[in-house]
């Protein structure tokens, strides 16, 4: 009866368990799936239009449900009930207490803030108390500075929250953005920023500037009109994206897409995504980890220990504690906070804001650097390379004719007229505007017609630039570089030839053409025909003047270059040419898109230059690099930068940058030099290398004397030390080791990328705590044998010999080179001066009976000296040979 009992019970227990799970779980997934299904409508019931620039304007027209004529209010009221507002859903900022937790969440501060609580435990208040506010001051710089780094970037998107020009019951309305909705027809003019994703519905002589999205730094021209459904962004000529702006001319437009599911948007919801730990949080857990298991390890066996040798149970225990303070690092979140303060601090100095911490760390381990081209590496802005006639020679008068095209024309500002007109040494004042064929998005081609009495005899001149193609076709004759007039005929394969060499160096060619009007023709009815061919114009977003030293030096640093764009691969290669990439390792985007992840995360490793890449693939090649090892910054200043900028282990940007990115960023150039990278990468090796020498002398010091403990505790009948002295040697020894944060750093330990090297770490604990632990064990034999020391003579010695062979320590390994030939901080110096000499001072004070110590004879206080100063021989001795054979990776 009772076993039936039993498993009805257990079966109904199963099935409750089961009627529990499926309520969770429609708990959990129920409102997700409903969102799905609200998605699908909106997107395949609710009107949004996928690869709408392959629709023309009345299918776009009547898959919206709109009209040439707009939406009514109530429509629009509607649809904004349906599909939300033209605006993002804002991303929930981390609450001040939040950010302030997260300083907490490393292993090694969970460690001391248990050890802290375990010294007022034993009531050793002093020290327990003195960790947690070490804890505290460092988390909290590390907040402060997050908080005010934070507070001093701009929001995301402020840049688009502005008023359009909207059609709205029939008349032209002034509206918000954010009232924008689907089928709602705009109207736009130049400087007017695109609030949604558009499809053109009519164009007049409209151009955008599109460098923030695609990187394309020339004018697009946009013109209405039907698209194959294949064609890629930056080929869309009848579309209009949210975030870009108006350069020249006039249109409207219907939106076919808002705020997240625009191409701008796209992007934006990537930057959601939770940020990853960097390589530098990585290694510090790491070490934590490591920490954590031996302590665990060695307090679990000394205490076992002492319980077995009949030792009291209370007294091992509270020895045990004791111990586990002993161990852990205490200065460690300490040094990492002063570290990063101090070189965010110089950082600042150099015109550079450091918007998360750790990231200055990374720079020390940095070995590849993606950068954008437009901006960037280049200065983001057209500029007039050359004017050269029909044999390549440069020609003062092809120049002039260029300036009269560009000085009369009337039509609109833009950045090949202004590249043009630069040189402020022409003056063409004497010349007098008779008539001009403004620009022609059909034909490619500007023409104006002045008059001078000075230059031709009373004619009328008229000046043709534009596509060089459309050029060919206006011209019946050419000019040779002697002045001499041909059949245009004759030298077309020729002119070809040279067109396709100059564009294969990566400049964006024009061409000029002219002809002589008489006084009698008819100006209006004139045409740009019959013309004569002058020569060609090249132009080019230069270089930045400091890049090609930056590039060099990185190389010296050890660090790789890579440069991605979205421009084409002969622009790309001619760039990379000239800052000292390899032109024919490079890979464009859709080659990229044929490999696979595993297969792309090998290829990446032997590219310099990425071309022809879209938004999305930026971050592909970003997430690329750091699954094949390597550690990664990328820097760049557009919208279409930002997921790359937030997923490289140091994203840059700069204030001039699209808000986007510098959102996105951990690091922000108020500058616009590249050079400030070459500091932030040696001040992030400075940090990093004095990190590491805390680590090392933690490792070696602490572990060898809780070595020597561990073996002390087996066969002395009382304890090696106190708690309180343990206690107050490792009070003692912090000191000192805080001045390593700014301790100075061999130009060695600078030449090359750093990385964390468990391995090394590792070995490098047990070898030199091993040799701490020897001559601790010295000292034990001099003071039991030679001195007879009881309790307190021995702990009072061993507590010296302690604190004087750490101090000795920290000069030996916070240097690979011999001690003398590595000057150490006088901050270092002093700190160890004034330690050593405090030490004596309290040993010989009234107040050592509190601490359980004892005046020292001066015999024993010399030969507490001595092993010290022969453990520091033996010491530097073993270094040079260690160093030898273990060698601390780089990369």
């Amino acid at each position: 009866m009772l076993q039936a009992i039993t498993f009805n019970l257990i079966i109904n227990a199963d099935y409750v368990m089961r009627i529990f799970i499926l309520l969770i779980y429609f708990y959990f997934y129920l409102p997700y799936c409903i969102l799905l299904l609200i998605d699908i409508y909106l997107t395949y019931l609710g009107g949004i239009m996928k690869n709408f620039w392959s629709y023309d304007i009345d299918d776009a027209l009547k898959e919206l449900n709109s009209s040439r004529d707009g939406l009514t209010s109530q429509e629009a009221a509607e649809r904004i009930e349906t599909y939300g507002k033209n605006v993002f859903d804002e991303k929930k900022a981390s609450s001040n207490f939040i950010i302030f937790l997260s300083q907490f969440k490393s292993p090694i501060t969970l460690i001391l803030i248990f050890a802290a609580i375990l010294s007022i435990f034993l009531k050793d208040y002093s020290d327990g108390i003195i960790i947690l506010i070490i804890i505290l001051i460092s988390s909290l710089l590390s907040y402060l500075h997050e908080s005010k780094a934070k507070d001093a970037v701009k929001k995301l998107l402020s840049s688009v929250s502005v008023t359009s020009s909207v059609l709205r019951d029939g008349s032209f309305k002034e509206l918000d953005n954010a009232d924008l909705t689907l089928g709602d027809i705009i109207k736009v003019k130049t400087g007017d920023m695109i609030p949604a994703d558009c499809l053109l519905i009519e164009s007049n002589s409209l151009t955008t500037d599109e460098s923030s999205l695609t990187g394309e730094t020339f004018p697009v021209e946009k013109s209405c009109g039907k698209l194959d459904a294949s064609t890629g962004l930056s080929a869309r000529k009848n579309s209009l994206w949210m975030g870009t702006h108006l350069i020249s001319g006039s249109g409207k437009a219907l939106i076919v897409n808002l705020a997240k599911d625009t191409e701008f948007g796209k992007i934006t919801n990537s930057l959601s995504q939770r940020d990853s730990d960097t390589d530098f949080e990585k290694g510090i857990k790491n070490f934590g980890n490591l920490i954590l298991h031996v302590t665990t390890l060695l307090i679990g066996l000394i205490f076992l220990f002492n319980i077995v040798l009949n030792k009291s149970f209370l007294e091992s225990f509270m020895f045990a504690l004791a111990l586990s303070v002993g161990l852990t690092p205490q200065m460690l979140p300490a040094i990492i906070s002063v570290n990063l303060s101090q070189g965010a601090k110089k950082m600042s100095e150099q015109g550079v804001i450091v918007k998360k911490l750790n990231s200055i760390e990374n720079f020390g381990s940095m070995t590849v650097m993606c950068s954008d081209k437009t901006g960037t590496i280049t200065q983001g802005k057209v500029k007039l390379h050359s004017s050269l006639n029909f044999d390549g020679e440069n020609s003062e008068e092809l120049k002039k004719f260029a300036g009269l095209n560009s000085y009369f024309q009337e039509g609109y500002a833009n950045p090949i007229d202004e590249a043009i007109l630069s040189d402020k040494s022409e003056d063409f004042s004497a010349y007098k505007k008779l008539f001009e064929i403004p620009y022609s998005f059909e034909n490619k081609l500007l023409s104006v017609i002045v008059k001078t009495n000075d230059d031709f005899s009373n004619k009328n001149l008229m000046v043709t630039k534009g596509a060089f193609e459309s050029i060919l076709k206006i011209c019946k004759t050419y000019e040779g570089s002697d002045g001499s007039i041909g059949p245009i005929d004759d030298v077309i394969p020729s002119l070809k030839n040279s067109f396709n060499k100059y564009s294969s160096q990566g400049y964006r060619v024009l061409g000029l053409s002219y002809k002589f009007l008489d006084d009698s023709c008819d100006l209006e009815k004139e045409a740009a025909q019959d013309m004569i061919f002058k020569g060609f114009l090249l132009f080019i977003d230069p270089l930045k003047e400091d890049i090609r030293d930056v590039v060099s030096h990185m190389n010296k640093l050890g660090v790789a270059l890579k440069m991605i764009t979205g421009d084409n691969q002969e622009i790309a290669k001619n760039i990379g040419s000239q800052i000292g990439l390899n032109p024919q390792k490079i890979l464009l985007g859709e080659d990229l898109s044929s490999y696979s992840i595993s297969q792309l995360n090998k290829k990446v490793l032997d590219i310099d230059i990425f071309a022809e890449i879209s938004p999305n693939q930026k971050e592909k090649i970003i997430r690329s690099y750091k699954e094949a090892g390597e550690i990664v910054g990328y820097m760049g200043d557009g919208i279409n930068d930002a997921p790359a900028i937030k997923v490289a282990d140091v994203g840059i940007s700069v204030d001039t940058a699209a808000d986007t990115a510098k959102d996105a960023a951990s690091i922000v150039l108020l500058q616009n030099s590249l050079t400030v990278l070459l500091s932030g990468i040696k001040e992030g090796r400075r940090t990093f290398i004095n990190t590491l020498k805390y680590i090392f002398v933690a490792t070696s010091a602490n572990f060898g004397n809780m070595f020597s403990m561990a073996g002390a505790s087996l066969f002395l009948k009382f304890l090696p030390l106190l708690p309180k002295q343990i206690l107050l040697t490792n009070l003692l020894t912090d000191f000192p080791s805080l001045q390593i944060a700014s301790d100075s750093v061999d130009e060695d330990w600078l030449k090359n990328p750093v990385k964390w090297d468990m391995k090394f770490i590792k070995r490098f604990m047990v070898v030199f705590g091993i040799i701490s632990s020897l001559f601790d064990y010295v000292t034990f034999f001099v003071l039991i044998y030679i001195f007879k020391a009881k309790e307190s003579y021995f702990q009072t010695g061993w507590m010296l010999e302690s604190v004087i062979s750490a101090m000795v320590v920290m000069l030996i390994v916070r240097t690979a080179r011999p001690i003398f030939k590595s000057k150490p901080s006088k901050k270092l110096i002093l700190a160890i001066v004034c330690v050593s000499i405090l030490l004596v001072g309290i040993i010989y004070s009234p107040i050592n009976s509190y601490l359980g110590l004892v005046d020292l004879p001066i015999k024993a206080l010399l030969a507490m000296f001595l092993i010290s100063f022969v453990y520091a021989l033996v010491a530097e001795t073993l270094k040079k040979e260690f160093y030898k054979r273990n060698s601390f990776s780089r990369k």
